[in-house]
């Protein structure tokens, strides 16, 4: 039985692009309750809209990562994708617990490390 981590089966061929993907969807999830407090601020038309707005959000903050790392986010390079998660621990270090990010960065180091 394989085993599936944000979206990834690790039995399967990785890329960057997929690595990167699986950055996106940890975040999204690991900042899920972060983001649910907005919505004692902001009015949504429809829950569609909400979620919109979260991934909008979550992807700018990606890519803010892999711009801040040099690294293009459409084409990354396995071997850049590591500053961007450097980045990305210094970003959610403002306001996430050092165990949390410990967890999500070696989850996602295990599908980097299975990158081709």
């Amino acid at each position: 039985m394989s085993k599936i981590m944000y979206g990834v089966d690790l039995s399967e061929k990785i890329t960057p692009i997929i690595v990167r993907d699986a950055i996106i969807v940890c975040f999204k999830q690991a900042h899920k309750e972060i983001l649910d407090m907005m919505d004692e601020y902001a009015e949504w038309k429809s829950d569609k809209e909400r979620d919109k707005f979260r991934d909008l959000e979550i992807e700018l903050i990606i890519r803010n990562a892999f711009k801040e790392a040099g690294v293009d986010f459409n084409n990354p390079k396995k071997e850049d994708i590591i500053k961007v998660l450097d980045n990305l621990v210094k970003f959610a270090s403002q306001f996430r617990k050092p165990g949390i990010i410990r967890k999500h960065y070696g989850e996602i180091k295990q599908i980097l490390d299975k990158c081709e």
